[in-house]
This record gives C-alpha cells, structure tokens and sequence, in this order.
C-alpha cells in the first residue's frame, strides 16, 4: 500500500473524522466511521454511519456522489468492512461505484474484516493507501478497538474533586463540588459511553439515576447502568433501576437475586473476597460494550486503578479546599515510597465553565 499523502488528502481525511465523531452517542456497538469522497480536487460526497443497523458511511458518501464517485477517492475512517452483516459489503459497494483510490486511516481489528476490506478492493484494482491520520482514528474509536484487542471494554474514570484532590466531605456530602457547566460536560461523556459503573456504596449513599440528561434534542442510546454489588445490598435503592435505561447488577455467586425487578443479573467470579474486577469487565465486553465510564466512590476507583484496570481519568477540579478530613480521589493504592507512584500523562486540559477539567492517561513505560 502506498503511504505518501498530500495536503488535500489530509484535508479529506480530516473531514471525515469530523463525520465519524457524529455517530459517537448512536453507533455502538459498531465503531464511528465517516467518509468523504473527492474528485479532481473537490468534495463529491459525505457520510458517517449513525447507528448499528442502518447504511455505513461509505453508502452515504458514495449516495451523494453519484456517478461523480466512478474514478474518485474515498477516505475511510476505518476499513471499509467486507462481510455480510446487517448491512451489505462496503468494499463491495466502493468497487461497484468505480472510485480509482481509496484511502483508510486504519485497519479494522474486527476478525471477519481485518484486512479483508483492502485485499477485495485491491483485487478489483482499486489502489490502496492506509495510515493516514491513524492516531486521531484509533482514539476516536479507542473502546471499540480495547474489545477486540484485549478483550475487555475502554475504561474512563470520572471524577470532581477539589484543589486539594478531595471528592467529599467525610460524610459523603458532595453536592455540589463543581458548577453546572462541569456537569452538564458530564453527561456528553456518559452519552457516548456504553455503560456507566458504580459499585454498591455509591447506590447506598447517593441513590443515584446514573442516566444522560443532555438537556437539548441531541439523539443518544441511553448506556447500560452496571452496579458491582457482591451480595446485592443495594436493591431497596430504585433510582438506579427506574426504567429510564437498562440496568446490570454484577453480584457474586452466592448473591441470589430476588424475583420481579425491573433489572439484569449476572454472576461474577470472587477474587480475594471481592468481585473479580477484569472478569467483569470482560463480561461487559462480551455484551458488546465498548467503553465504560465510572461513576463512584474511591475505594472502587481506587481498586480498579490498582489492577491496572483504568485506561482514562476524567478530572474536573473546583477552585476551591475541602480539607484534609474530606474523601479522598483513590483509596486502596498502598503507595508508600516515591518508587510506587502512579504517574499519569495529560491528555486534554480545558475550562469548564469555572472548574478545570483534565482527561489523563497511565504513562507508558
């Protein structure tokens, strides 16, 4: 495959990862995909793929082209996919219009594309070019990539803390640590996630809805509501379950669910007397979710960040001291020398109406 890019196939290819980011609260399970589609220097057609189900972006790029389409380019988020699913072939569909090139940003980890998408587009000889802009494809569709390449969904911690990095004071009071504006930024994340994770505590001490409220008529799917409860002590608190969004209850194997709640169960495997963490994250991905959110208390937080489980930190920070009697971000580490630190890389910082908010990643080795 060639690899040499211009500046308009940056500019194509940017675009198109502008349309894909239009399917981030609607597509999953699928990925985000966009597509643009040019000729002779000018954008013919237009498309991103808004839910699973329904025609891929390339369907509805090549759609507006045309006949335009026949010895144009298309740049591809992603691989176009090669199976029959749902919907037809996109690779198929791309050699019936006649594009002369086709440009992806990156190889699809699906197991029944995975390189199928280009070896049916080369053998119509269509050339082939792949790895244009690929960082900013695989972040954009970085849950969808953590399922097929380990297994286990993208995990994002959210948390408000204050200056002094505290969540609460001692006696759970955290109403409210950050301003509206922070937390209406919180419900875009939690739209495009898959599900969104709490742990018993957390459903004992705030009742909480765990729902999206966007607050505007943006379309969304509404996420999966997980509870980790090892022996269901949380089930008197409705909130969670109120039929607004589905909800999991992930309990251990002597937990035996009661009958006639509007709610999901599932089993999951002990470790150390708590509930194996990364066994339950594997269950998540096995029902299709791509990224979880987390939504609770620093124990949990704490726990998962220990197992080398947490893949994000969304922090937004107040301006303002809760004091050294108030909760902490994370409990559990038993970091004691400088040695064991946790250093974490700085993604993203913006404002958020009055308060901070920074999106971190472990540091690589």
């Amino acid at each position: 495959m060639t690899t040499t890019f211009d500046a308009f196939d940056h500019a194509c290819m940017a675009r198109a990862l502008q349309l894909a980011a239009r399917g981030l609260y609607t597509a999953r399970p699928n990925p985000v995909v966009g597509c643009v589609v040019a000729k002779d220097g000018a954008v013919v057609g237009e498309g991103w793929h808004p839910r699973a189900g329904e025609p891929h972006a390339e369907v509805f790029a090549l759609r507006e082209a045309g006949e335009r389409a026949r010895g144009a380019t298309a740049y591809v988020t992603l691989e176009p996919c090669a199976h029959h699913g749902r919907t037809p072939p996109c690779a198929e569909a791309l050699v019936q219009a006649g594009v002369a090139r086709v440009v992806a940003a990156m190889r699809d980890p699906f197991p029944r594309v995975d390189g199928a998408g280009f070896a049916r587009l080369q053998a119509a000889g269509i050339a082939v070019a792949a790895g244009l802009m690929e960082g900013q494809a695989r972040d954009l569709n970085r849950g969808f990539l953590s399922r097929f390449t380990r297994g286990r969904p993208w995990l994002r911690v959210k948390l408000a803390a204050s200056l002094d990095g505290r969540t609460a004071m001692a006696s759970g009071e955290s109403k409210w640590i950050t301003g509206e504006a922070a937390r209406a930024d919180v419900q875009r994340w939690r739209a495009r996630s898959g599900a969104i994770l709490t742990g018993a505590d957390t459903v004992l001490a705030d009742d909480p809805a765990l729902t999206v409220r966007l607050g505007d008529a943006t379309p969304f799917q509404p996420p999966l509501r997980v509870v980790l409860d090892s022996r269901l002590r949380s089930l008197a608190m409705p909130r969670v379950r109120d039929g607004s969004a589905p909800t999991l209850y992930l309990h251990g194997p002597d937990a035996v669910p009661p009958p006639g709640l509007d709610a999901e169960f599932a089993v999951v495997p002990t470790r150390d007397g708590h509930l194996d963490l990364e066994s339950a994250l594997r269950l998540l991905a096995g029902r299709d979710i791509n990224e979880v959110q987390v939504e609770a208390g620093p124990a949990l937080c704490g726990a998962l960040l220990h197992a080398g489980l947490v893949d994000e930190l969304l922090l937004y920070q107040a301006p303002l001291v809760l004091g050294d009697t108030a909760r902490p971000l994370f409990a559990g580490l038993g970091i004691e020398a400088m040695a064991q630190r946790l250093r974490l890389e700085l993604v993203e910082a913006a404002m958020v109406g009055d308060d901070r908010r920074l999106l971190l990643r472990p540091a690589q080795a």
